[in-house]
């Protein structure tokens, strides 16, 4: 239901997964950051899931892991 509501183009799939790998995401991680670029987007009043959108919840993703304050 996620990814069909929360439908990202192919270079926000790279984005994506690039960014899994880098910070080490669970598919878990993965829903979350499609749920919160979808309320991104919708706050931004866009109807699709931009880029922009893709990469500000990646990077509010990546300050809730441990040790991003040093």
């Amino acid at each position: 239901m996620v990814r069909k509501v929360c439908q990202i183009s192919s270079e926000g799939t790279v984005l994506l997964k690039t960014a899994m790998e880098r910070l080490g995401l669970s598919a878990r991680a993965y829903d979350r950051i499609l749920k919160m670029a979808r309320t991104i987007s919708d706050l931004a009043g866009s109807e699709n899931v931009e880029l922009k959108h893709l990469a500000e919840s990646i990077n509010y993703r990546s300050l809730d892991r441990d040790g991003w304050a040093g």
